[in-house]
């Protein structure tokens, strides 16, 4: 079969011209064989029309690639920013990383923390203004809210900002165990304000905790000398072993319980038998170690910071065996005349030969005065012999 060599036409041997396009037919029928045809102009323009559609959707990557980008420089600027605290330098990049790429989830959620942040700086604030005016309660439960709205967020810019919440949580509480300390609480409250204090961990708290502890220990001492004086040993113990929980490191405390074991076993075998010491040196020694055992170095009445009476006195021990359960029993005066009598033990417990003790005791219900005096009227103790 031959073909128009111009439009490619199936025409005949005999035919000089194209009976289609018109053109003249080559002579050589061999031209004739190949089948061409010309291209059609129409197509141009759907051609025209994918090509430009083309061009546009590649300008349109490289323009998404680089509203990407962009976001992405603004993203990572407005975490650098979150991470300092700048947290109004911050939005404003995460929300101009968001006008260049919607979808960006990230930023989303990195301008919600930085949003929520703003929101617990304002809650800092106006909790600091509760600090000012002593509404302690209501000043820690704004840091709680901001504590709680930052739950589901973590990363480096969150540590910062919830270290200073639990800053600022520590400082509230501080400024409200120093103003309950300054109400006078009871040994019951001040057991309460001694475990929130611990729950502080500042060295301003430590220091506080540690006057506490003394008050607890000082008041428990008092308690329990008072009960092991009317010989009831057994209330004085449960007293100082709770005491010894809040202060389990109190020598003076320990050294109590020591003497009041020993008080309660001398009280209950007194009436079953008496033990005889032997003697083995000398008359003198014997009357020295039973009679004149201990020299009072010194006594005093001093007053402690809530002005009350404290009792502070110093013993040695001149004998020539060890001594224990030493009692000293004084009077207070007041213009030369007794008004309160009162026993107190030394500590520690046992005394050996040329050893030194120390008694001391408060009187809580007693205010200091310029006119009081104090007299050791008796000083007793036990030997081991």
């Amino acid at each position: 079969m031959h073909h128009c060599p111009y439009c490619g036409t199936n025409v005949r041997d005999n035919e000089s011209y194209c009976i289609k396009c018109g053109k003249k037919l080559p002579e050589d029928i061999h031209e004739r064989l190949t089948n061409t045809k010309i291209f059609n102009k129409n197509w141009y323009f759907p051609i025209s029309i994918i090509a430009l559609i083309l061009l546009i959707s590649v300008f349109y990557y490289l323009f998404l690639q680089a509203q990407t980008s962009q976001a992405k420089e603004l993203y990572n600027k407005g975490e650098e920013s979150a991470i300092d605290g700048q947290y109004q330098e911050a939005s404003e990049s995460l929300k101009s990383a968001l006008e260049h790429n919607q979808s960006f989830k990230q930023a989303d959620i990195a301008l919600s923390f930085v949003e929520t942040a703003k929101n617990a700086e304002k809650d800092m604030e106006q909790a600091t203004k509760l600090l000012e005016q002593q509404e302690f309660q209501k000043a820690l439960s704004l840091i709680k809210e901001a504590e709680s709205s930052l739950v589901n967020f973590n990363g480096d810019a969150v540590t910062p900002l919830i270290d200073k919440l639990t800053e600022k949580r520590n400082i509230i509480k501080l400024e409200q165990l120093k103003y309950e300390l300054k109400q006078e609480p009871d040994i019951s409250k001040l057991k309460t304000l001694l475990w929130e204090g611990d729950a502080i961990q500042t060295d301003e708290a430590e220091e506080i905790t540690a006057t506490i502890r003394t008050r607890i220990v000082e008041y428990t001492f008092s308690q329990a000398s008072e009960q092991l004086n009317e010989k009831q040993f057994s209330d004085a113990l449960l007293v100082v072993e709770d005491g010894l929980k809040y202060a389990p490191e109190s020598e003076k405390l320990q050294s109590l319980k020591t003497t009041i074991e020993k008080e309660k076993t001398a009280f209950e075998t007194a009436q079953r038998q008496r033990i005889e010491q032997a003697i083995s040196s000398a008359e003198k020694e014997r009357k020295l170690n039973e009679n004149d055992a201990i020299e009072l170095m010194s006594v005093n009445v001093e007053s402690d910071e809530q002005g009350k009476v404290v009792v502070k006195g110093k013993v040695k021990s001149v004998a020539t065996i060890p001594i224990n359960s030493i009692l000293v029993e004084y009077e207070l005066l007041n213009d030369n005349e007794a008004f309160l009598s009162n026993k107190v033990y030394v500590y520690p417990d046992t005394l050996y030969p040329d050893e030194t003790g120390e008694f001391e005791f408060t009187h809580f219900d007693i205010d200091q005065n310029n006119q009081t005096d104090i007299k050791v009227d008796k000083i007793k103790w036990y030997t081991e012999q």
